[in-house]
């Protein structure tokens, strides 16, 4: 009984960190979506009225931020709602499913990008390039500030992450624009706004890569990146009373939170069982940080096919 009891009371505290910093993390997406919705609009009409590619990627570039962070700030409203008996996880997973969304429309816009690079290169049209100059330098500030305000969620929330990697993409794309109007204005090389635009759509394509690549892991059951399953196996047949490990399970259920299965066959009989399994227990959370265990123990001499009989 008591047992249960210490398992239930992990469970809750852990539940209650999540939501504080989903807060913590909601509110400062809010910011963030504001101060980039703002500036989008700004940089589109700059980059219509200056003919400048480089700033139109950069709008383009900007309106997948703001759909990522809507997507990221919905996601985490949503995974608040509790789990119930047909989604006993919750709603974590949407989380993963938004990042991997916003991953996918991040590869769909650099490649439209290339294309419209691509026909510019053969025949670059005049930019007005001291307003793009300028227009630029504005965009780079706001996304310097939303970089300093998502720093630190992005480390512990993939979401997040996705919002923040569109968000230095985004100054990247904004530094790309800057050089391409100093160039045009003291060289007149109208090639450096397709070209730059080029740079822009390939960062875009790289931070996007490794976010679909990352969301996926999650949904298809993967080793956490971070964990390394066979470390996690000898640890566990290091535990004292414990004789083999099989059926062996580590995956993600959203950023940040692990969850762990696994069938133990039991060395000596004699130890009780809520000891080994506090042993088992303390050491996951203590070496890998895994609070979610699923442990079942048995014992030894049983064939395999009695077992899962």
């Amino acid at each position: 009984m008591d047992h249960t009891h210490n398992g239930h009371s992990h469970a809750h505290g852990h539940s209650h960190h999540h939501s504080h910093s989903a807060g913590k993390n909601r509110s400062r997406l809010g910011v963030v979506l504001i101060l980039t919705t703002v500036y989008m609009f700004a940089e589109a009409a700059g980059g219509i009225y200056t003919n400048s590619l480089a700033l139109l990627s950069d709008a383009g570039h900007m309106l997948t931020d703001v759909a990522a962070l809507g997507l990221a700030i919905i996601a985490i409203w949503i995974c608040k709602r509790p789990h119930n008996p047909r989604k006993t996880y919750g709603y974590y997973r949407l989380e993963i499913l938004a990042a991997l969304v916003n991953g996918v429309a991040l590869v769909v816009i650099s490649l439209a990008i290339f294309y419209e690079a691509y026909k510019r290169l053969h025949a670059p049209p005049e930019v007005h390039s001291v307003p793009m100059i300028f227009i630029a330098l504005g965009g780079l500030l706001v996304n310097i500030a939303s970089i300093v305000i998502l720093h630190e969620s992005q480390q512990e929330n993939l979401n997040v992450r996705g919002a923040f990697i569109h968000v230095i993409a985004d100054a990247l794309g904004a530094v790309g624009a800057i050089i391409a109007g100093i160039l045009m204005l003291t060289n007149s090389w109208y090639w450096a706004d397709p070209v730059l635009s080029i740079l822009t759509a390939a960062l875009i394509l790289y931070g996007s890569w490794q976010l679909v690549r990352d969301s996926v892991n999650v949904l298809l059951e993967s080793t956490p990146s971070h964990l390394n399953y066979a470390e996690v196996k000898e640890a566990l047949l290091r535990v004292k009373a414990v004789h083999d490990v099989h059926d062996l399970h580590i995956w993600t259920i959203t950023s940040g939170s692990e969850a762990l299965s696994a069938h133990i066959i039991v060395s000596e009989p004699q130890t009780p069982n809520n000891e080994i399994l506090e042993r088992v227990k303390g050491l996951l959370k203590h070496d890998f940080g895994i609070d979610h265990t699923t442990i079942q123990l048995e014992m030894p001499g049983l064939k395999e096919e009695e077992i899962h009989h």
